[in-house]
């Protein structure tokens, strides 16, 4: 198995990186960083903060301050928010991390549900992420397993056994991703309360913590104030008979936890709570460094729900900006030598409704033929195979698509060749990939703006994960055939308006400047490392170190 070679290689890198690393660390670090603050902001697109940044007056205006990125890539193609939070703190692609989507087939897998979701551990009997519903929030079990590859913690950890590894997210799967398979302390949202892995560490001010927040969501929450630069915005935006987005300003009703996580409310619990990891564990209290990792998801749910382009988006971002500046106030006062990264796990795309009003006619809702179930039924109707049951397997129309293991191999190589040919004719598709030669292809070099399609997708593909074929749409296609409520847009494509996203370094010793060119969240982790000292073997990152001090030195030598 593939996955013996990533664990082997992670282990050749103990045995490597720790002699060089350790006298280093036991010297002390007084002249680097003692806390590292990675923020993900989930779907925070480079349009967003090129849209914004003018209005921003908070943390984000404060980061601005620092080296300034503002086309940053996630270079793959299947962005979604676990392949973009794996890249972030190990610095390798996400078809080498393993993590090539949030969700995808394997057709070995012992239960009936085969799809695996990327944060879960589906070894463990009796659990299937497919069962998942609002009320239970599924009975899966969170894990990092799936992530082939060391986070800049753990790394560092290996080195540095004090330094503390940590995270916290208003997502599972972004905490998990970003602080790895054995962070130190790590919590996310879980429906009522924040929660740990069965085996975290708790945080003794967490239960006060939750029962505040508990509290607080059974009361009412008025409205928030729309700014002035967001009136222009307050428009509503018709998406079926009887709804519509781009009016709303945040008011939940008594007990309104189920729309809690959509709010910009949502975040400043994470980032309350990530001040209170940082006050109770003393983080960057010490001459060695400790890593805090911390996902913001607010952005991404209300750009789900609402869309990029109306009054709701440009209310929370306000709002983040604001608590954003306050927990950086609150780190100041604890007198924390601290480097902050803040960038995205991917982009996101405005509702086809809103777009069609704004010079975008071609925006679109995807036909329902493209899916696997419009593939299956072609095959039942056409070539009479439905005695071998489900044949395409897909968890979303775009993707991954997988061929049923159980057809004999010729009849495979033939729906194979026929299910891309059907969806290579539709018109909402740019184009379908072979798998198999796409594990053939080398990883992209040169400029990310510059990779073809099927470079983009090699990114993102993992031999023993991947699908058989892979299907991408055109610019402009929204993923979602009929709209509802809280889905009415998303991500995934592509598309620079789903890669591009902003990446900013700041720390009091970095001097501004701003570098236009593109960069991508693989480089993070490098340049993380040699700000904090740490010595890691060349071909251990896809990314490369970032000089980002702003003068005549260098950083990454």
């Amino acid at each position: 198995m593939r996955v013996i070679k990533y664990v082997t290689s992670f282990i050749a890198f103990i045995a490597i990186s720790s002699a060089a690393n350790a006298e280093d660390h036991r010297q002390g670090k007084s002249d680097k960083p003692t806390l590292v603050i990675a923020i993900s902001v989930d779907q925070f697109s480079s349009d967003l903060f090129s849209e914004y940044r003018s209005t921003f007056t908070g943390g984000l205006k404060r980061l601005t301050g620092g080296a300034v990125f503002p086309s940053g890539y996630q270079g793959h193609a299947a962005t979604e928010t676990c392949p973009g939070h794996a890249t972030i703190m190990t610095g390798v692609h996400p078809g080498r991390a393993g993590i090539i989507a949030n969700n995808w087939i394997d057709l070995d897998v012992k239960r009936a549900d085969k799809t695996i979701y990327c944060a879960e551990d589906e070894r463990i009997e009796g659990t299937s992420f497919g069962s998942i519903t609002a009320a239970t929030q599924g009975d899966y079990v969170a894990s990092a397993w799936h992530l082939l590859v060391p986070t800049l913690g753990e790394r560092l950890k290996t080195v540095s056994p004090d330094s503390r590894n940590m995270a916290v997210s208003g997502k599972d799967r972004a905490a998990l991703m970003m602080g790895g398979n054995a962070p130190d302390m790590i919590f996310w949202w879980r429906g009522e309360g924040f929660e740990t892995k069965q085996d975290g560490l708790m945080l003794p001010a967490l239960p006060k913590f939750n029962a505040d927040i508990k509290a607080m969501l059974a009361k009412p929450r008025a409205p928030i104030a729309v700014p002035a630069h967001c009136e222009t915005r307050n428009r509503a935006i018709p998406v079926d008979a009887d709804s519509a987005v781009g009016t709303y300003q945040f008011q939940r009703p008594e007990n309104g936890a189920s729309i809690f996580r959509a709010s910009p409310d949502f975040d400043a619990a994470v980032l309350a709570l990530a001040e209170k990891m940082v006050a109770n564990e003393r983080l960057g209290a010490f001459a060695f460094t400790d890593i805090l990792n911390i996902g913001l998801s607010a952005t991404d749910y209300v750009g789900h729900a609402f869309g990029t382009g109306g009054v709701e988006m440009c209310i929370n971002l306000s709002e983040l900006d604001k608590n954003l500046g306050n927990f950086f106030d609150k780190l100041d006062k604890m007198e924390r030598d601290y480097v902050v990264v803040l960038t995205a796990d991917h982009g996101g795309h405005d509702l086809p409704e809103r777009l069609n009003q704004q010079g975008a006619p071609e925006a679109q809702r995807i036909d329902s033929e493209v899916s696997a179930d419009g593939l299956n039924e072609v095959f039942y109707e056409n070539r009479k195979l439905r005695k071998y049951g489900q044949i395409i397997y897909a968890d979303s129309p775009f993707g991954d698509y997988y061929i049923n293991r159980t057809l004999p191999t010729s009849l495979r190589g033939e729906v194979k060749a026929e299910a891309m040919a059907i969806m290579a004719r539709n018109r909402q598709v740019e184009a379908v990939l072979d798998g198999a030669e796409l594990a053939r292809m080398p990883m992209p070099t040169g400029p990310v703006e510059e990779w073809s399609l099927a470079e983009r997708a090699r990114t993102s593909f993992h031999p023993d994960r991947s699908g058989d074929f892979i299907v991408l749409l055109k610019k402009g296609v929204t993923p979602i055939a009929t709209a509802m409520r809280g889905y009415v847009a998303t991500h995934g494509s592509p598309w620079d308006y789903d890669r591009r996203i902003p990446i900013l370094f700041w720390h009091a010793g970095i001097s501004h400047f701003e570098q236009p060119l593109s960069v991508q969240t693989v480089d993070i982790a490098p340049t993380l490392a040699s700000l904090i000292g740490l010595k890691v073997s060349e071909g251990e990152f896809d990314g490369r170190c970032l000089d980002i001090d702003g003068g005549v030195e260098d950083n990454c030598r």
